[in-house]
């Protein structure tokens, strides 16, 4: 990511997170609208994962300048998902849940720009979950 791309995530992120809860509560409702098949993948009471969802973001957005060091664990978070039953194809869902929801949420502030930098974080973080999910298929099979 170029350096304006990670200033765009890393400002946008700076505003929703105070309403952290909130933000991630309205992912996953916009989540379910979009799939309602996800929902039974959850727990009735989301707000502890919210604060999964919410951790992992802060993770990410603060290492986008180095994204080595933590790849390792988005790699560990592909595998545990995919042993929740998550497949490559929810994650198309899951990034237009949470292009939405950053839209809803930043409202003019989520220019085009923002857009493209927040979809190039997600791609290369879903990239490397989907990767760890064929590596554990493969060495399954």
């Amino acid at each position: 990511m170029t350096p304006t791309e990670i200033a765009l995530v890393r400002e946008g992120f700076e505003r929703i997170a105070p309403d952290a809860e909130n933000v991630g509560l309205a992912f996953y409702q916009r989540l379910f609208a979009l799939d309602p098949s996800l929902r039974p993948m959850f727990a009735d009471d989301l707000r502890p994962q919210v604060g999964h969802l919410m951790t992992a973001l802060t993770m990410v957005v603060r290492s986008l300048d180095d994204l080595g060091p933590v790849l390792g664990q988005v790699k560990l978070l592909g595998s545990r998902h995919g042993g929740y039953g998550v497949k490559p194809e929810h994650f198309g869902t899951v990034g237009a849940a949470l292009l939405g929801t950053l839209e809803s949420g930043l409202g003019d502030g989520f220019t085009a720009d923002a857009r493209a930098a927040w979809t190039a974080a997600y791609t290369t973080l879903a990239g490397a979950m989907i990767a760890s999910m064929a590596e554990d298929s493969a060495a399954s099979a």
